[in-house]
């Protein structure tokens, strides 16, 4: 499967690998990876048109707006672990990109 594999799509693969099969808020990404909404999001619909990811609508309680959720499709989380650099490369790339000293 052909997918560009930039900095940024690893730190959001990086995420989600914590917890692999728990649903993550793309606000909750966002905020774990240190992109903004406009570098996140087309990022993550990559991943779920290619079904790396699977999606969902939030069942918000009233008054609140509903909320996407994302995780790994089976496929997507073979694809992550087989594509995940190792701790040194994960921490260098937060650290040239500003998310981490060193």
């Amino acid at each position: 499967m052909k997918l560009r594999l930039s900095p940024q799509t690893l730190l959001v693969l990086d995420v989600l690998l914590v917890e692999p099969r728990e649903w993550k808020y793309g606000y909750d990404i966002s905020r774990n990876t240190g992109l903004k909404s406009g570098t996140l999001y087309p990022i993550l619909m990559r991943l779920a048109d290619r079904k790396l990811l699977e999606t969902r609508w939030e069942t918000p309680d009233p008054g609140k707006p509903p909320r996407h959720m994302y995780r790994f499709a089976p496929e997507g989380l073979r694809f992550a672990r087989a594509n995940a650099p190792d701790r040194t490369a994960r921490t260098s790339r937060r650290v040239a990109l500003g998310l981490e000293q060193a």
